[in-house]
């Protein structure tokens, strides 16, 4: 494969976002066939309007959606306003020329394998089709991209709420609350006392539940007072000491992990390829500590560093 054959994502159209796409359709057939995965095909408008700007900002530039698009999928850019081979696939699926961003999902035949992603121009749109796209294929999720989605459904969720639990230790707190399914975030502090302040998805888990599980942990729901203050330097224990803390994470990821590794449980599962590979070379490339700091920017100087 030459490098003619892809795209940089370090160096190309905003429209595009992070994603490194093939941009010949033969060529991603023939990858889909030999690496027996679906096409991922982006027709878009480059350079294009604000809502294709948007779309390559806003939902192909996330670490983890940029991920699953590489590693999961044959990813294809179609450019639909141009000549030659992009308006010959363009016709093929009779797709409309100077339009909006559109996604279809194709097997190694060119064939449809969900409905085609119009007119939805969010991260979670792409995502779903995505995970539909994997599960017609018979295609297992990998645990990254389950975290995506949690992540995704994270944002302006009505059903996210706080709570705050009490106890002799946070480092235990934030270990064993973080194992909750539906909790999204802990976080260590003080509040008369050793607190943990918890995030969690209403939907997945009841607070009645989170809170019986608290008790059963020696822990007590306290009321937020408006005082509690972020103890950042005991925060996530268990990452803090381990080769985890110079990876870029997303917020759920170092709960999950932190929560993993204090039970002494495999960790590495909810990493992506790409935080796999740094994790084999953590701490030798240039040390610093990454794990709390902006998740998207940590992951831009680690693609830098490389």
């Amino acid at each position: 494969m030459t490098s003619q054959e892809r795209t940089n994502a370090l160096n190309q159209d905003e429209e595009l976002g992070k994603v490194s796409w093939y941009r010949n359709f033969d060529v991603a057939v023939q990858q889909a066939k030999k690496q027996n995965k679906p096409i991922l095909i982006l027709f878009q408008e480059v350079p294009g309007c604000a809502t294709c700007r948007n779309y390559g900002h806003n939902v192909l530039s996330n670490p983890l959606m940029t991920e699953a698009i590489e590693n999961e999928f044959i990813p294809l850019a179609i450019f639909n306003n141009k000549k030659g081979k992009d308006l010959e696939i363009l016709r093929k699926y009779n797709e409309p020329t100077w339009n909006n961003p559109v996604v279809r999902i194709v097997n190694s035949k060119g064939e449809n394998i969900v409905k085609r992603v119009a007119s939805d121009y969010s991260a979670k749109g792409l995502y779903r089709a995505m995970v539909k796209a994997m599960e017609n294929s018979g295609i297992p999720i990998p645990e990254y991209m389950k975290i995506l989605g949690k992540e995704l459904s994270f944002q302006q969720n009505p059903n996210m709420k706080e709570t705050h639990f009490k106890m002799y230790c946070f480092w235990t707190g934030e270990k064993q609350l973080g194992s909750n399914e539906g909790v999204v975030s802990t976080k260590a502090g003080f509040m008369n006392g050793e607190v943990v302040k918890v995030t969690y998805d209403s939907e997945k888990i009841k607070k009645e539940e989170l809170e019986r599980f608290a008790q059963a942990n020696k822990m007590r729901p306290i009321k937020d007072n408006g005082n509690f203050v972020w103890a950042e330097k005991d925060e996530d224990y268990y990452i803090q000491h381990s080769r985890f803390k110079y990876l870029p994470l997303s917020e759920i990821q170092k709960t999950k992990i932190n929560s993993a590794l204090g039970f002494r449980k495999g960790a590495q599962q909810y990493l992506s390829p790409k935080q796999r590979e740094w994790f084999k070379k953590a701490g030798e490339m240039n040390g610093e500590v990454l794990f709390n700091k902006d998740f998207e920017k940590g992951w831009e100087m680690m693609i830098g560093s490389n």
